[in-house]
């Protein structure tokens, strides 16, 4: 008879940070402390269930084993309102759900996954969002191919991401040209009219607490707040990032960065970070201020800042594709993507599943390019 999942509240969360120190690709929005307050406050929490892999106990290790694998999963009814037995990784704001695999047994933690998704009844897992060419995806693979599988990618698309290695005003040259670098430094002086133009980046816990509260009162104050997604406007949303920012930053794992005009904050950002990776989460800007460009002033200078950090090597914009603010700017390329994985050979619920997935957006389609024309319309504002 199949076994349940556990909760992600019932796993040790210091075992899921040591894990998440080791993994093999980075997912800011699978540390431990982003993850719990998600599930438990987030628009009704997620009510993930926790998909684990442990160790095996051949080498003398005592108790259950140490967790090697971690995919936060809900039902496919969840995710799609398709009545199949499939587990959907999980991650509510659609960013990244890339499984966090211990670097040393990435092969072995993707392998013990699968079994545990047959163990309990499944005939398919499908990772969301999921970086297609990363470790972690080469891992199940690498899992399939044993068992004679292979993945499914269902679709893929190319999103921003800024190379950090680089020199910053090298890169921005190269990105932008000399001529709207031009037009940009004169929407700065003009915005200077307003007071001296300042760039500050909060980090510790007390520090980030703050920042949070001007980038919530930010963020509501346009065209996210017209369309119900800014933070603050669902006491959930807002008391998951209240928990999760502060607690990131104790780890060194959450910056909150702000644009000013003298005392005026005019934008500001969430930046979220796990190993050597950045992940530009959400921004806010004063729409008051919107024809000096801040949006674009911030990333300007998140730009320099993120690439003068030897910490940092890349960063992810978690954007929509062609997103028009971020893709001008940072011109690296992720590629993305959703992957069906079949737990069984020949099995007719993989046909099932890709269909039904297949109508579900040829239905939807229509739907999400009408609001994204018109979202497009208002980022270009920021």
């Amino acid at each position: 008879m199949p076994h349940r999942t556990a909760t992600l509240a019932s796993l040790d969360p210091d075992q899921w940070r040591s894990l998440a120190d080791r993994a093999v690709e980075p997912n800011g929005y699978y540390l431990a402390d982003w993850g719990l307050a998600l599930d438990g406050m987030a628009r009704g929490g997620t009510r993930a269930s926790a998909l684990t892999a442990r160790s095996d106990r051949s080498s003398g290790e005592m108790g259950p084993g140490t967790l090697i694998g971690l995919i936060p999963v809900i039902s496919a009814w969840r995710a799609y309102r398709i009545p199949l037995p499939l587990l959907v990784s999980a991650d509510p704001y659609h960013a990244l759900c890339t499984p966090l695999l211990d670097r040393g047994r990435a092969d072995q933690a993707a392998a013990a996954l699968l079994r545990e998704a047959r163990a309990l009844g499944q005939r398919a897992l499908i990772l969301r969002n999921v970086t297609l060419d990363g470790g972690a995806m080469k891992a199940f693979t690498t899992a399939l191919e044993r068992d004679g599988l292979q993945p499914h990618r269902l679709n893929g698309q190319a999103r921003a991401c800024l190379d950090a290695t680089r020199e910053a005003e090298g890169l921005l040259r190269e990105a932008l040209g000399a001529k709207k670098l031009k037009e940009l430094r004169r929407q700065r002086n003009r915005l200077a009219e307003h007071g001296e133009v300042s760039f500050q980046v909060a980090r510790s816990a007390a520090e980030v607490a703050e920042a949070l509260e001007i980038f919530l009162v930010l963020e509501a104050s346009g065209w996210k707040a017209q369309r119900g997604t800014a933070l603050i406007q669902n006491g959930g949303d807002a008391d998951f990032i209240r928990s999760a920012a502060p607690a990131l930053a104790e780890r060194g794992q959450c910056e909150i960065v702000t644009l000013r005009a003298g005392p005026t904050p005019v934008a500001a950002a969430i930046v979220v970070r796990h190993q050597d990776r950045a992940f530009y989460f959400k921004l806010g800007i004063d729409e008051s201020f919107a024809k000096f460009s801040p949006g674009v002033q911030l990333t300007l200078d998140l730009t320099r800042h993120l690439c003068a950090d030897p910490a940092i090597t890349m960063a992810d914009s978690t954007a929509d594709p062609d997103h028009p603010m971020i893709d001008p700017i940072w011109r690296g390329r992720l590629l993305i993507g959703d992957v069906l994985i079949p737990l069984r050979r020949s099995d007719p619920v993989i046909s099932l599943a890709r269909a039904a997935i297949a109508l579900r957006k040829l239905v939807r389609e229509p739907v999400r390019r009408a609001a994204h024309i018109l979202r497009k319309r208002q980022e270009k504002k920021a």
